[in-house]
């Protein structure tokens, strides 16, 4: 018995494509904001620029997923 797919319009798609790209915006600024935390409040920077690193590294995939997922209309 084969299992037919369903089909998404394209506005249930770009429904679900928000919701999974609110997430790694809220993880990029979650991250970084910890990472100004631990520089400014505990005076560590060594994990500090890590910790803002791997939030801009989130916040770049964040980027890569919306400009291979969605045209960029000029």
């Amino acid at each position: 018995m084969k299992k037919v797919k369903k089909r998404l319009t394209q506005d249930q798609e770009f429904q679900i494509m928000k919701l999974v790209l609110d997430k790694f915006l809220w993880l990029g600024f979650i991250v970084l904001g910890y990472a100004v935390y631990i520089g400014v409040v505990l005076d560590d920077w060594g994990p500090a620029i890590a910790w803002g690193l791997s939030g801009v590294i989130i916040l770049v995939l964040f980027m890569v997923l919306i400009i291979r997922e969605y045209e960029i209309i000029r």
